[in-house]
């Protein structure tokens, strides 16, 4: 099983960036996709991007060119680059592990001048 912890979240102007963080437990990190999802009120979760373990990404529409998925094997951790931040990407951005079909607890980030 991993164990998944995301940080990062907090409130953000528009036109802004942010940095997500999920740190995840187990020896087999380095060779699983991990992903990222959001959900906003009132909505279904939606997938944003996801990275393999060698390191190809796939991103949604709605973010591509703005927000960069990458991973650091050493440490065991995944991250979400999100620039030029818009009120839309409000939401709970969780983490999830591919191979076990695991999920962090979820981190808010909100988008509100």
């Amino acid at each position: 099983q991993v164990q998944l912890v995301e940080s990062g979240g907090g409130l953000v102007q528009p036109g802004g960036s942010m940095r997500l963080s999920c740190a995840a437990s187990g020896s087999i990190f380095s060779i699983i996709k991990m992903g990222w999802y959001r959900q906003a009120p009132g909505k279904q979760r939606e997938f944003v991007a996801s990275i393999t373990g060698g390191g190809s990404t796939n991103y949604a529409d709605s973010v591509q060119g703005r927000f960069t998925i990458s991973r650091d094997n050493a440490k065991n951790t995944v991250y979400l680059q999100m620039n030029s931040l818009q009120p839309e990407d409000t939401g709970v951005y969780y983490c999830y592990s591919y191979f076990t079909a695991s999920w962090g607890q979820g981190t808010q980030v909100t988008v509100s001048s």
